[in-house]
C-alpha cells in the first residue's frame, strides 16, 4: 500500500555539541564542530597560483572576506545570510595565511601559448603548464591548501572518450567553486586533479566570477549572490585543510557506523571499466577513496556489477581504510550503490563484513530518479523530507524541494525524488530515509541545508570523474578531500 510522510529536517552539530538544521547559522552561532579541539586549522596557509592579473584580485577579495559580507536581501534572510567573515573570533573561526612568498603566478608567455594552441592541445597544455607550478610549490611544504585560478584563455571540450555522470546526476542547481561539470567533458578540473593525486595538500580550484561581480560566469553557470560565495569558498578550504565544519548527529547509544558509497566509471580511453568507491567515515565526513576491480555489464540490466570476489575485496580494502584511520573497527556498515545489488555482490559484501566480525551491513540501491511523484495543494512543490512509500523495498524521498526554513523552492527545475531501494530491509522506511536524507547535507562544496544525493554517492560520482584519468598502477591520494 503507498503512504507518505514527511520528515523532519535533520540536524546537525558544530562548535559546543550545538545543533541547526542549516550549515551557514550553525557555524555563525556556534563555529565548526572541532571548535576547540586541538587539530583544528586555526590558521590556513593558502598558495596561491594563477595568471597575474587575477591572483591580485583574488588576494583583495580574500582579504575583504574576513570580514563580514552583506546578506543579499532581506525576502529570504535564511537563504541568503549574511558571510561572517573569517577570522579567528567569528564564522569558522580560522584565518586564511597567504604570502608572495607562496604565489606562483603564470607567465604571459605560458598564457599565449595556452591561447593560441588549438583543441585538446590546449588543455593538455595548460594542465601541464599549472600542474609544474603546483609542484614547485606543493614541494616546499609551505602550504596547506592550494587555491588555483583557472585560464580564462582554456575552453573546456567535449571528449569522445570521456564518460562522465548521467544527466539524472546532475543537481537541479549547480554548485559553485570546483564542482565538476556533470555533462561527459575532458576538462581542467578533473584532468589537473588527476595528474597531481600524489601532492599532500588538496587543490581548489577557483574562476574569477567568483570574487569579481564584473565578470560574468561561463556558460551553465548561474551568479550567486557575494555572500553565498564567500561561504562556498571558506568551508571547502577549511574542510580541505582538516577542519570539521559540521557532523552529523549520534548518540551514545547508536552503533559506530561506515558508511561506503560504490560508483562505477571508465578510463579515458574507454578500454575498461572500474570501480571506485568513496568511504565517508562516521559522523564526521572524513572521507577516504579506495579503489576496486573491474566490473562487468549485465545483459539483463545493462549495469555495471562485480562478480562475488571481487565485491568481497573491495569491502575488505575499506574496512582496512577504516581501520588504519579510526584504529578500531565499525560495529555497522552503510553501503549504498548506484546500480543493483545482483545476489552476488550482496554474498560477497556480506561475506566481507562476517570475516571481520561486524554484525549489521544494510545496503541500498540509490537511484538518481524515481519514477513516481508526490503533489501538494497548489503550486509549490512537494517539501523536502517527503518520503513516498511505494512497496517494502522500494521508497521515493524528495532530498530536493519547498523548505519551510527558507520559505520557499530554492530550486530552479521541478525537483524530483531519488529512489532508496533496500536489499533486505531491516528498519522501517522511515528510519531509513531520514538518515539517507541527513547524509545529502555532508556537502562541504556547498553551505545551503539541501543536498541532493547522499554523501556517500555524490563523492563516487566526484570520484570516479578524476580517476578516469588515472592509469590503474598510479598511486593516488586516499583523502576526499583531493577530489572534491
Amino acid at each position: 500500500m503507498i503512504s507518505s510522510v514527511i520528515l523532519d529536517e535533520p540536524e546537525l552539530e558544530f562548535g559546543g555539541a550545538a545543533r541547526h538544521i542549516d550549515p551557514r547559522f550553525g557555524i555563525t552561532n556556534y563555529g565548526p564542530a572541532d571548535l576547540g579541539v586541538a587539530d583544528a586549522p586555526r590558521a590556513i596557509r593558502v598558495g596561491l597560483v594563477g595568471p597575474a592579473d587575477q591572483l591580485d584580485g583574488l588576494r583583495q577579495w580574500l582579504e575583504r572576506c574576513r570580514e563580514p559580507i552583506a546578506a543579499k536581501d532581506e525576502k529570504y534572510p535564511h537563504l541568503f545570510p549574511e558571510f561572517p567573515g573569517c577570522d579567528t573570533d567569528r564564522g569558522l573561526h580560522t584565518t586564511l595565511v597567504f604570502s608572495d612568498r607562496n604565489t606562483r603566478a603564470i607567465s604571459s608567455r605560458d598564457l599565449r601559448a595556452i591561447e593560441t594552441a588549438g583543441q585538446p592541445a590546449a588543455l593538455t597544455k595548460a594542465v601541464s603548464i599549472y600542474a609544474e607550478e603546483i609542484r614547485t610549490l606543493a614541494d616546499e611544504n609551505r602550504v596547506d591548501v592550494l587555491l588555483v585560478a583557472r585560464p580564462e584563455q582554456l575552453i573546456d571540450t567535449a571528449s569522445r572518450s570521456a564518460r562522465g555522470p548521467k544527466e539524472a546526476d546532475k543537481l537541479p542547481a549547480r554548485d559553485t567553486l570546483d564542482e565538476p561539470p556533470p555533462a561527459p567533458f575532458a576538462n581542467f578540473h578533473d584532468l589537473l586533479k588527476a595528474r597531481l593525486l600524489h601532492l599532500r595538500q588538496p587543490i581548489q580550484i577557483i574562476r574569477r566570477s567568483t570574487w569579481e561581480e564584473a565578470t560574468r560566469p561561463p556558460e551553465g553557470h548561474s551568479r550567486q549572490d557575494e555572500a553565498s560565495r564567500a561561504w562556498n569558498l571558506h568551508v571547502a578550504l577549511y574542510y580541505k585543510a582538516g577542519g570539521v565544519p559540521w557532523r552529523l548527529l549520534r548518540s551514545p547509544a547508536d552503533l559506530t557506523t561506515c558508511y561506503v558509497g560504490v560508483a562505477f566509471y571508465r578510463s579515458d580511453d574507454g578500454s575498461s571499466l572500474s570501480t571506485s568507491v568513496a568511504q565517508v567515515f562516521n559522523e564526521r565526513g572524513d572521507g577516504v577513496i579506495v579503489r576496486g576491480g573491474p566490473a562487468r555489464i549485465s545483459r539483463t540490466d545493462r549495469q555495471p556489477h562485480l562478480v562475488r570476489a571481487d565485491a568481497h575485496a573491495l569491502l575488505v580494502h575499506a574496512l582496512g581504510a577504516y581501520r588504519r584511520e579510526h584504529h578500531t573497527a565499525p560495529a555497522r556498515i552503510v553501503l549504498h550503490k548506484t546500480s543493483a545489488f545482483t545476489d552476488d555482490e550482496a554474498g560477497g559484501f556480506q561475506d566481507a563484513a562476517d570475516e571481520r566480525f561486524i554484525d549489521t551491513l544494510e545496503m541500498s540501491w540509490i537511484t538518481s530518479s524515481e519514477g513516481a511523484a508526490a503533489f501538494r495543494p497548489g503550486d509549490a512543490p512537494p517539501l523536502r523530507g517527503t518520503l513516498v512509500t511505494l512497496g517494502e523495498r522500494e521508497l521515493a524521498l524528495y532530498a530536493t524541494g519547498s523548505i519551510e526554513f527558507y520559505r520557499t523552492y530554492p530550486g530552479m527545475y521541478i525537483p524530483r525524488p531519488i529512489g532508496i531501494r533496500p536489499v533486505t530491509p531491516t528498519r522501517n522506511p522511515r528510519e531509513l530515509a531520514a538518515e539517507v536524507l541527513a547524509l545529502t547535507k555532508m556537502n562541504w562544496n556547498q553551505t545551503r541545508l539541501d543536498g541532493r544525493l547522499p554523501v556517500t554517492l555524490r563523492t563516487a560520482n566526484q570520484v570516479k570523474s578524476v580517476l578516469r584519468f588515472c592509469p590503474p598502477d598510479q598511486a593516488v591520494a586516499t583523502r576526499y578531500a583531493h577530489y572534491m
